[in-house]
């Protein structure tokens, strides 16, 4: 199958494109700039360079290729694109991916239609956003917190976008966990490593988390299914702030975080880091694994870490969260049917745990 990975730079698409291509498809994988092509020619890709915000770049990009699916792994977090990490002013930070999340979808389903590509795979985002109401852990039938009032309220606007305009052309959305692996956590680890990343309040708020080679897997599984709809795409169990940072603290080998009041955490990082640190709601992935054959386990972030603190010191933290691998042949994405039953057992579980207070060509 021709497959061309809008993004193929970032940290999903560069591990996404090797899966590709060791799987027999054939790959065009874009970056913004000259300097990037070279490493997706590594890949094993055609590499092409495509700004994503401008109309007649990717209506070129995606005519050259002519390929028969499209994966849009776009977004502007990287520093030359959307500067330093900013939780106060998350709307400013995010004001690159927000774009490419409206306006280069567009450009990319554009472009789709006229050159008659019959399946398109774009990510979206589920981390902390479920809304807040009712169960800790959200399906694919809950809606996301439309975060009115909040710094995060034109991101989840955006992604609201994608994913209509994506499922209404036929196409399928993968919601990722918030992303952990190679070239994903440096911000966080530097920040809890100057105990700059305190628990919020009880840190009861839950989090999914997602490792990048499993959300390149996704990908790779919702293209060969030609996939349609939305699925979250996370690690098996949500997990609490106060259960996941202490082991991110322990795992690159800094002091255990500091506790504040939500009143101080609100002026120092604004209101979206209290409310995902507090208020979370987390996601399950048991769509996924019934209808992708997603699997066949992705343990809690948490979990993940726990394995590896010990002997784990602060320069080698980045090599012990990279090293967890998603087994990527054939016959290991297969995994037995899993039930809404799993999403009410989680909830169950979290609540006992938990203290009281436009359209494409038809394929």
């Amino acid at each position: 199958m021709r497959v061309f990975v809008a993004g193929g730079t970032g940290a999903v698409g560069q591990r996404l494109v090797p899966q590709l291509v060791a799987r027999g498809h054939q790959v065009t994988a874009t970056t913004t700039g000259p300097g990037k092509l070279g490493l997706l020619e590594q890949l094993g890709a055609d590499a092409v360079v495509m700004d994503g915000l401008d109309a007649g770049s990717v209506a070129e990009a995606v005519a050259n290729a002519r390929p028969d699916a499209i994966v849009h792994e776009m977004t502007g977090l990287s520093a030359p694109h959307a500067g330093k990490v900013d939780m106060k002013r998350f709307d400013r930070w995010f004001a690159t991916t927000n774009r490419l999340r409206t306006e280069g979808t567009d450009h990319l389903l554009a472009a789709a239609e006229a050159t008659g590509v019959s399946h398109f795979v774009a990510q979206s985002y589920a981390g902390w956003n479920g809304i807040r109401e009712g169960g800790w852990v959200k399906t694919e039938e809950d809606p996301l917190d439309p975060e009115i009032g909040t710094g995060f309220s034109s991101g989840a606007a955006a992604i609201r976008y994608v994913e209509d305009v994506v499922v209404e052309a036929g196409g399928a959305i993968l919601r990722h966990g918030t992303l952990y692996g190679p070239g994903v956590m440096e911000y966080q680890v530097e920040l809890v490593r100057k105990r700059q990343f305190p628990l919020v309040g009880g840190g009861s708020g839950y989090s999914s988390w997602l490792h990048v080679d499993d959300a390149a897997s996704a990908a790779v599984l919702a293209v060969e299914k030609r996939a349609r709809g939305v699925f979250n795409i996370v690690d098996d169990e949500p997990a609490p702030a106060s259960d996941w940072l202490p082991v991110l603290a322990a795992s690159a080998g800094a002091k255990r975080p500091m506790r504040v009041p939500k009143w101080l955490a609100r002026l120092l990082a604004g209101d979206v880091a209290v409310t995902m640190m507090t208020e979370g709601r987390g996601f399950s992935n048991a769509k996924a694994k019934r209808e992708l054959g997603l699997g066949p386990a992705l343990p809690k972030l948490a979990a993940r870490l726990r394995r590896r603190v010990r002997g784990t010191n602060r320069g080698s933290f980045s090599a012990a969260i990279g090293s967890c691998q998603c087994r990527t042949g054939r016959d290991e994405f297969a995994l037995t049917a899993t039930s809404s039953e799993q999403t009410r057992e989680e909830n169950r579980s979290i609540q006992e745990r938990r203290p009281q207070s436009r359209g494409l060509p038809p394929s």
